[in-house]
């Protein structure tokens, strides 16, 4: 009775780590949502697929343990980390109900990191993953939080930045950033991470705070210290102090 919480990073193969292949591979099922099945399909095409739609995670979960608890080997995927904005956690909470089935959470590349590197390096320093989600989290909540970030002049990679019912989230936050961070803040984007259509921007601050993205779109925020060099988004780690 085994089930794998497997994060299989931005989407493409190579950006799979060994490990996260290595549970699919082994599973007898894979669960999850309908987009990532079918990325995970396509390299997998043998395995058997089961998967709900969007905001149906805990429905999603207990099929994942369901199955595993009947003796099979289930793979429940997500996209990135499925410790970060991932299942890892609601599969442990319902976990409690099947104790019988050993449950391994296994990491992926989050948006944070593989985004980061299409850009540059903009995350070198200290910094702060935020989502501009409120299906879970009140955006009052969100709000407190880039403003704590952008005061603690943290670099910022921004999740969620936008979508059909959000379509301003992304302005109303570099908002509240420009009450503490300069409008020339080097600031970059990029859109579908490791999959077809792959496109990066560096831009700043001000400018990001009139762009309009899409929920496929992961966003980073410069500190005072980020610059761009050679075209890349950059925070230095502080080595040039020692």
């Amino acid at each position: 009775m085994k089930l794998y919480v497997v994060g299989f990073g931005p989407g493409s193969h190579e950006g799979m780590t060994l490990a996260a292949q290595r549970a699919i591979e082994i599973s007898d099922l894979v669960v999850g949502y309908t987009v990532y099945v079918e990325l995970v399909r396509s390299f997998f095409p043998q395995k058997e697929y089961a998967s709900t739609g969007m905001r149906q995670e805990r429905d999603r979960v207990r099929l994942a343990l369901v199955e595993a608890a009947k003796g099979k080997t289930v793979a429940l995927v997500c996209s990135g980390d499925s410790g970060v904005y991932g299942m890892a956690g609601l599969a442990l909470e319902c976990g409690g109900e099947y104790p019988d089935v050993d449950i391994q959470i296994v990491p992926g590349v989050t948006a944070a990191l593989s985004g980061g590197a299409i850009l540059g390096a903009p995350l070198t320093h200290d910094f702060a993953v935020i989502s501009l989600s409120d299906l879970l989290t009140p955006w009052e909540k969100i709000e407190k939080r880039l403003a704590c970030a952008a005061m603690g002049d943290f670099a910022m990679a921004i999740y969620n930045p936008s979508s059909k019912k959000r379509g301003d989230y992304l302005n109303r936050a570099c908002e509240i950033l420009l009450r503490y961070q300069s409008p020339d803040t080097v600031c970059g984007y990029v859109r579908h991470i490791g999959r077809d259509g792959e496109c990066a921007v560096i831009t700043t601050l001000a400018e990001l705070a009139e762009t309009q993205v899409d929920m496929f779109t992961t966003v980073f925020i410069g500190s005072s210290e980020t610059k761009c060099i050679n075209g890349r988004m950059v925070t230095p780690r502080g080595y040039r102090h020692e």
